[in-house]
């Protein structure tokens, strides 16, 4: 009798040759990490007081804002998860599943982050038009954009079907590199670690300076990034 259990795919194992390769797409995840930090400074200060990539947070602030009567608030978060919701499942109809041929950095992974580009285009535009008279209406419009775009990045970075590997969600990350310095992890092993939650950390304090003293520009710490990821992963070859 055949047997019926799923069969499990299991993404390429890199070779040896491929070093270069995975140096480099781990300095474009920080790049896109630091990206996030960005897109949620900014939706915390400017569009709500919600997360555009911290679910985690926003479903706290539900929570916290059902306790204390603000209704405002619990819209805001809730739209905010749900956007990122449709952003996830965007994201994975267009890379599709890790596969055993998988090359370090898939077309599709670009694919989906041309997506998100085009969303975080529609993001500048509205931006820009209703940067001195935008209303609440305009700044939930705004956040739901940006959650949408990190969501379908989200799932880009699923792609590569590497555990721990992820521009969005870093508290496993950090888990993850405590467990290591714990256990005497050699410093190679968490550097990465330490770097996209460093750049996390770097893109939120940028985000915020910006959003606060110079929001017309805001819009380019979420695009400019991007573009550069998009450039530099489509010649990666391997």
């Amino acid at each position: 009798m055949p047997s019926t259990a799923p069969r499990v795919i299991r993404p390429r194992i890199p070779a040896a040759g491929d070093e270069h390769l995975l140096r480099r797409r781990q300095a474009l995840v920080v790049v896109l990490t630091f990206l996030t930090g960005c897109a949620d400074a900014i939706g915390f200060l400017a569009l709500g007081g919600a997360f555009a990539s911290v679910m985690t947070g926003n479903m706290v602030l539900v929570g916290l804002s059902a306790g204390r009567g603000d209704p405002a608030l619990a819209l805001t978060s809730a739209c905010a998860i749900l956007s990122f919701v449709v952003g996830v499942l965007a994201g994975a109809r267009v890379v599709g599943s890790a596969q055993p041929e998988d090359p370090v950095w898939p077309r599709r992974v670009t694919s989906a982050l041309v997506l998100e580009l085009l969303v975080f285009v529609v993001f500048l535009v509205v931006w820009e038009v209703t940067l001195h008279d935008a209303d609440t209406r305009v700044h939930l419009a705004l956040l739901m954009l940006s959650a949408v775009a990190l969501g379908v990045q989200s799932s880009a970075i699923q792609r590569f079907g590497v555990s721990g590997l992820s521009s969005t969600y870093l508290t496993g990350t950090l888990t993850s590199l405590i467990a290591g310095v714990a256990a005497r992890s050699p410093w190679a092993n968490l550097r990465p670690r330490v770097q996209v939650l460093l750049a996390l950390i770097v893109g939120a304090a940028v985000g915020a300076l910006v959003a606060l003293h110079l929001p017309v520009v805001a819009p380019a710490l979420l695009i400019v990034p991007l573009v550069l990821v998009i450039v530099v992963s489509g010649r990666m070859k391997g």
